[in-house]
């Protein structure tokens, strides 16, 4: 039985558990969800409500996109992108403790009620400029080659770029801009990404 993936389809935690099975060869069934009638079945397999949810076997279950990506790669790691694990995981706890929540603050800050939310943007452009310093070294966030810091930190540097097109491109961080640029036009995110 094919694993099933609890899903919504633009959400940057699901995009880097789907790019992740999608590397490592694993089909799976995929329920795209409706936030405001999320499915009974999901939430009794993981009450916190949120996506990705991976179910394996009908009882193993993964509710952490990172934990989904570490899963997927324990199957299949064919192009070695857990090499620099350690490097790789502490990146991505600064996407996701530091950057993410300011990332939040400047798209939705009308979700942050009495919380002054105007130097969010600022704040989450230093790890922008981070990227930006490792990617002159580097084609990609690590070395040369995807790994797996790539692959769970785009969708959020895709989100932030989003918010405000113009203003993301006029940023001088030429690298971080070109870096995600390929990322976005790659085959692999196109494939995930389809309807």
């Amino acid at each position: 039985m094919n694993p099933i993936l609890y899903n919504y389809r633009r959400c940057p935690y699901a995009m880097r558990a789907r790019m992740a099975l999608h590397y490592a060869g694993i089909e799976y069934q995929k329920n795209d969800i409706d936030f405001k009638n999320k499915p009974v079945d999901m939430l009794r397999l993981s009450p916190k409500g949120t996506v990705p949810v991976l179910v394996v076997d009908g009882a193993m279950c993964l509710d952490e996109s990172l934990e989904i990506m570490l899963w997927a790669l324990s199957q299949n790691d064919f192009d070695d992108w857990l090499e620099s694990k350690e490097e790789a995981l502490n990146l991505i706890l600064v996407n996701d403790t530091i950057f993410k929540p300011q990332l939040d603050r400047y798209k939705y800050p009308n979700r942050f009620a009495g919380e002054d939310c105007s130097k969010a943007r600022d704040k989450a452009e230093m790890f922008i400029q981070q990227l930006d310093n490792k990617l002159t070294r580097n084609r990609a966030l690590l070395s040369d080659r995807t790994s797996l810091a790539d692959i769970a930190i785009f969708p959020f540097i895709r989100q932030f770029a989003n918010v405000d097109t113009g203003w993301f491109r006029n940023l001088p961080y030429r690298n971080v801009q070109n870096w995600l640029y390929e990322n976005v036009r790659s085959d692999f995110f196109l494939d995930i990404m389809r309807k």
